[in-house]
């Protein structure tokens, strides 16, 4: 059993003791603590709820939302929803926040809340921490009869999102409806089922071969959209002949897609498309986090733009956009953020932006992702023993290259020419994540033994 606490929110597995796991006490908790944070942070006593289709999501709504009413609040139910159609709905509604109910890319035994602001964003590190103060606190007076919140189901979002996405002016429903593309989707059996259908029809594709569209939780492999994961979906496309596959994980706000012949397009290369696309129409600059591939940069460079790495985490990719104004930002987990709509990760805008790029282009899917740089990272971790100084550990590291381009805004990242590596304590474990990128395989594992030897020549050090 696992319960995790952190600045964005609460997630863990279902069942269990209360304290040790995401049990109907701790949901209480939490979102009890957020709905008074919210009511004082905005002044609004009003909360937009959405969850995805997996099988404990019913059982954490009803939680959610009877908690909420109970100390005043009025909700906004979406039902069956994307984490980013509640970020666009939250503001719509002028509401003091929102909550996602996903584990996002989790396994099946995982939930978890997400927590907005009244703009429709994640809450800030300070905003967390208060959250969380508030929760274990536990002061809490519920509201008399005449004063509990009311429950709106509201299922017109779905429509919304699709609308506002067809509004923009980058977005090419006559490109995409000539260019007569036939898709394969896998939604891992949540709402991605119900909202990439939906898109695509939107946008004029006919021919659509729905592999785990059905959302009832109950996923038919790993939900992280992930090559290893896509097996099915590689299969589907080219024995359909399709011109390609799109996956998006439980929430909806990552997204991968498959190249007509079966092979991957590569998660770090969606923002990249999406980006080039952006660009060649719009001058402006770009953002991802720092353990990202590089060929953004390089696009965005090349284009006579400027980018910005920010630490990992999606408030801090959205606060370096707002920062350097940037116009597409997001992650290489597939995350894409077009500020244009709203500022969150948006695997249906990316969709949309994806295939009036590849329409334009007149280009099959793979012929489009040879034009790119081509990198690949490599990811390891190094146990470490409980209690060790980790940031002195990396203190001398740096040092250790210290004449080399690095930043520590995020723990250790190096540069080596058009090669990096990254650095990152995780935040649940004893380990160190060890990201490398080189333009072959070989040059990033090469790269991330070397600095693993590193880390371990000082350990030793350190102990002898």
């Amino acid at each position: 059993m696992t319960l995790i606490k952190s600045i964005s929110g609460i997630r863990g597995t279902i069942g269990g003791k209360a304290g040790d796991a995401l049990t109907p006490v701790d949901i209480l908790k939490f979102t009890a603590a957020f709905g008074k944070w919210t009511a004082a942070k905005s002044g609004k006593k009003k909360i937009v709820i959405g969850r995805d289709a997996r099988i404990s999501g019913e059982m954490v709504r009803n939680l959610v939302a009877g908690t909420l009413q109970s100390i005043g609040i009025d909700v906004i139910d979406l039902g069956l929803s994307t984490t980013p159609t509640v970020e666009i709905a939250v503001p719509e509604e002028n509401a003091g926040g929102g909550i996602i109910i996903t584990a996002s890319h989790n396994p099946r035994q995982w939930n978890a809340l997400k927590l907005l602001n009244s703009t429709g964003e994640f809450i800030s590190d300070a905003d967390g921490k208060e959250v969380l103060e508030l929760a274990e606190q536990m002061d809490l007076t519920f509201s008399e009869v005449n004063e509990l919140g009311v429950i709106r189901p509201d299922d017109s979002y779905l429509q919304k999102h699709i609308g506002k996405i067809l509004a923009l002016p980058l977005v090419d429903v006559d490109a995409v409806r000539k260019a007569g593309f036939s898709i394969a989707i896998d939604c891992v059996n949540s709402t991605g089922g119900i909202f990439v259908p939906a898109l695509l029809r939107a946008l004029g594709v006919e021919k659509i071969y729905e592999l785990y569209c059905t959302p009832d939780g109950h996923f038919p492999h790993n939900p992280e959209p992930l090559p290893e994961n896509l097996v099915a979906l590689s299969q589907e496309v080219t024995s359909k002949k399709a011109s390609l596959g799109i996956a998006v994980d439980p929430d909806v706000d990552r997204l991968c897609f498959v190249c007509e012949d079966g092979s991957m397009f590569g998660e770090e290369y969606t923002l990249v498309a999406v980006a080039d696309y952006i660009l060649k129409n719009n001058k402006g600059n770009t953002v991802s986090n720092l353990s990202s591939t590089r060929a953004l940069r390089d696009i965005t460079e090349r284009s006579g733009n400027s980018y910005s790495a920010a630490a990992v985490g999606e408030v801090n990719v959205v606060n370096k956009m707002k920062e350097t104004n940037a116009v597409i930002g997001g992650e290489g987990n597939g995350g894409v953020i077009y500020p244009e709509l709203h500022n969150g990760r948006d695997a249906l805008v990316g969709i949309a932006l994806f295939l009036s790029h590849l329409a334009q282009s007149g280009k099959s899917v793979s012929a489009l992702r040879s034009t790119y740089p081509a990198y690949f990272i490599s990811k390891n971790k190094i146990t470490l023993t409980p209690g060790m100084d980790i940031d002195g550990l990396l203190e001398k590291v740096r040092t250790k290259y210290i004449n080399q381009p690095h930043s520590t805004i995020d723990g250790l990242k190096i540069e080596f020419e058009k090669e990096w590596v990254h650095l990152r304590r995780s935040n649940t474990e004893p380990i160190i994540r060890i990201y490398s990128e080189g333009n072959s395989e070989t040059v990033a594992n090469n790269l991330a033994n070397k600095i693993i030897a590193d880390i371990k020549e000082v350990l030793n050090e350190s102990e002898g």
